[in-house]
């Protein structure tokens, strides 16, 4: 008779007592990245483990700098719906920043990122936190980490108890982030082409130019904590490619949000596609629950785009959590 084979262990809880201080975490994640070699078929020790940040309130100080940075109205019970992600970024980093996360910190690139939130939810509420890395995936310019983020609401008059751990988040993202390597030859696709796929849409109508200041990168890492030398100088970005600063990728989708205006109950994809350098000028364009970010001109590069998908019935609600 064969052996039964051992059921799957489930992801472990690590429970925190406050937010991980991010400057340490990125720094130590740089000094580690020379010692890990990106190749094929990585392996992800502790893939699905979690990292639970309980009673989580959040700073209203720094909320409203990272609204007058992204043009978010200010002074609303209602947090923007890029902000978890900013709640939750000092957790990630301390996950692919540590010693047993393959992939070096230095060079990860933010590829892309899907949002849902079920509901508005209130700035002044008390919230969960979880954050885990669900898996490493194959990519034809090396490998992807696929980065999750939930946050739940905790009962107004509770217990002081967070919520199940069965409930549904009121906010998920998922992000990828790629660390580009060497790759084997990819595999020969047999497949007849498909001729019924919709061709790409065509490019979306421009509402407005906008001029970015060369200190948006230090205004947005002075609010969101992530002071990723990239952001912040010519000088220091330099170091590392680039010939100027670039924004931030999470500010470029917030900035696009604040100006599209989205229902409470809300799914928004948006993928990374080029860096946009500071100071500059860029083009807001949308139509039909798209949106985009491109460069000046009839053939401006595209810098980010998305679209903006309200969930159902529950897309009419407008109370906050």
């Amino acid at each position: 008779m064969a052996a039964t084979p051992p059921a799957p262990s489930s992801p472990r809880r690590t429970v925190l007592t406050s937010s991980p201080a991010l400057g340490p975490l990125l720094a130590l994640g740089a000094l580690r990245s020379p010692l890990k070699r990106p190749r094929p078929g990585l392996a992800l020790p502790g893939a699905g483990d979690r990292l639970v940040l309980p009673g989580l309130r959040v700073d209203l100080a720094r909320l409203a700098a990272y609204e007058r940075v992204c043009a978010f109205p200010t002074g609303e019970d209602a947090l923007p719906l890029t902000y978890p992600h900013v709640l939750g970024f000092p957790m990630a980093m301390r996950i692919m920043g540590g010693r047993d996360f393959p992939l070096p910190l230095l060079g990860l690139v933010h590829t892309s990122i899907e949002i849902t939130r079920r509901t508005a939810l209130a700035a002044t509420g008390t919230y969960e936190l979880t954050v885990y890395v669900d898996r490493l995936a194959a990519h034809r310019k090396g490998t992807e980490a696929v980065v999750v983020t939930e946050l739940r609401a905790c009962p107004e008059h509770g217990t002081g108890d967070g919520p199940d751990a069965d409930d549904e988040p009121a906010w998920t993202s998922t992000s990828t982030y790629l660390a580009r390597h060497r790759t084997g030859p990819a595999p020969a696709d047999d497949r007849p082409a498909d001729t019924t796929r919709p061709s790409e849409p065509g490019p979306l109508p421009g509402l407005d130019e906008w001029r970015l200041a060369g200190d948006v990168g230090r205004r947005y890492g002075s609010a969101s904590g992530d002071r990723n030398p990239i952001h912040l100088h010519a000088l220091t970005a330099r170091l590392f490619g680039f010939p100027r600063a670039i924004a931030h990728g999470m500010w470029t989708v917030a900035r696009c949000l604040a100006a599209h205006r989205t229902p409470p109950a809300v799914r928004v994809r948006a993928e990374f596609r080029a860096p946009v350098l500071l100071p500059g000028t860029v083009v807001h364009a949308a139509d039909a629950g798209r949106f985009e970010l491109r460069g000046t001109g009839e053939t401006g590069r595209v810098h980010v785009s998305g679209r903006v998908e309200p969930l159902g019935d529950a897309a009419t609600g407008s109370r906050p959590v």
